[in-house]
């Protein structure tokens, strides 16, 4: 599931953070890597040939940082905007996974990894799995000073949130297989919305909860048999966003992974209410799995 992964990079000490997660990305599984720096030339497709030798060099750098982890590497260096070309790549080249840096909205002004700009609209449109690795820039003038990046091993911990929709259940199977890697230490988390059901259903919600609790069992029963030791079962009632995140916040996660497309909404209502801010604004990092298309 992990075995080809395209990395984004702008060749910012932030991006080289990301290429310095080799190891970790190796413990997931992945064993070959696409290397993927965007240009971003709209139309001017010639000036490919005078900036190519300009960035080379630092992209050769990371792949050899990358190669020292175990993974094979190929450089792509695409001509045109960074968010249509990591699609595009990840689609022919086929690979199992896109990794972005996301330092969130309000931190570090680069062009790749500044929510609202490239990961963000990576975000909404990506047909492949998608890890948002979150790092902490301190600037100083404009200047990276320090990047941090927690990476040492995503498997540590995790946090699956699910509502139970077709393409929760997929990003489960992501899970299992992470489990599968080694991980032993895992959350399930299903939050019953208030919103859709305080007003009519709010009777109902010992009910919801009995029926939701026994699917979690079965989850927990899944990724016990594959190998994980500590799984905890919650479920809590109130606004998605802030329940999923007070539990990051709370729970000292290494990874917090679900689908990126929920039950009873469509793609941009769910990206923009639940996924989307999850990507935003947690505290670690993010795997979001599509919707089969």
């Amino acid at each position: 599931m992990f075995e080809n992964i395209l990395i984004a990079t702008d060749l910012s000490r932030a991006s080289e953070s990301i290429v310095n997660c080799g190891g970790a990305f190796k413990k997931l599984g992945a064993e070959k890597a696409f290397l993927c720096h965007a240009l971003g030339l709209k139309h001017l497709d010639e000036l490919k040939y005078q900036i190519t030798p300009l960035v080379e060099p630092q992209l050769k750098k990371q792949k050899d940082l990358l190669e020292k982890a175990g993974l094979k590497t190929e450089i792509i260096i695409a001509p045109g905007i960074p968010s249509i070309e990591i699609n595009r790549m990840s689609e022919e080249k086929d690979v199992s996974l896109i990794i972005i840096g996301a330092h969130g909205e309000s931190l570090a002004s680069h062009l790749l990894f500044k929510f609202g700009s490239v990961a963000s609209e990576v975000l909404h449109s990506h047909k492949k799995p998608l890890l948002l690795v979150r790092t902490e820039v301190t600037e100083e003038k404009d200047r990276e000073v320090c990047v941090k990046v927690s990476c040492s091993d995503f498997r540590r911990k995790i946090l699956y949130a699910t509502d139970f929709s077709d393409n929760s259940h997929r990003a489960f199977l992501y899970v299992e297989e992470i489990v599968r890697r080694g991980c032993k230490e895992i959350t399930l988390i299903h939050v019953q919305d208030r919103a859709r059901i305080e007003k009519h259903l709010e009777h109902k919600l010992e009910e919801f909860n009995t029926i939701d609790t026994e699917r979690l069992e079965m989850l927990k029963k899944k990724i016990l048999e594959k190998g994980a030791k500590n799984v905890l079962l919650k479920i809590t009632y109130g606004n998605p966003t802030s329940e999923i995140l007070n539990e990051l916040k709370e729970g000292d996660y290494s990874l917090v992974v679900m689908g990126s497309q929920g039950r009873g909404f469509i793609q941009e209502i769910f990206l923009g209410s639940v996924s989307h801010n999850i990507a935003r604004n947690a505290s670690v990092s993010v795997l979001l799995v599509p919707a089969l298309r």
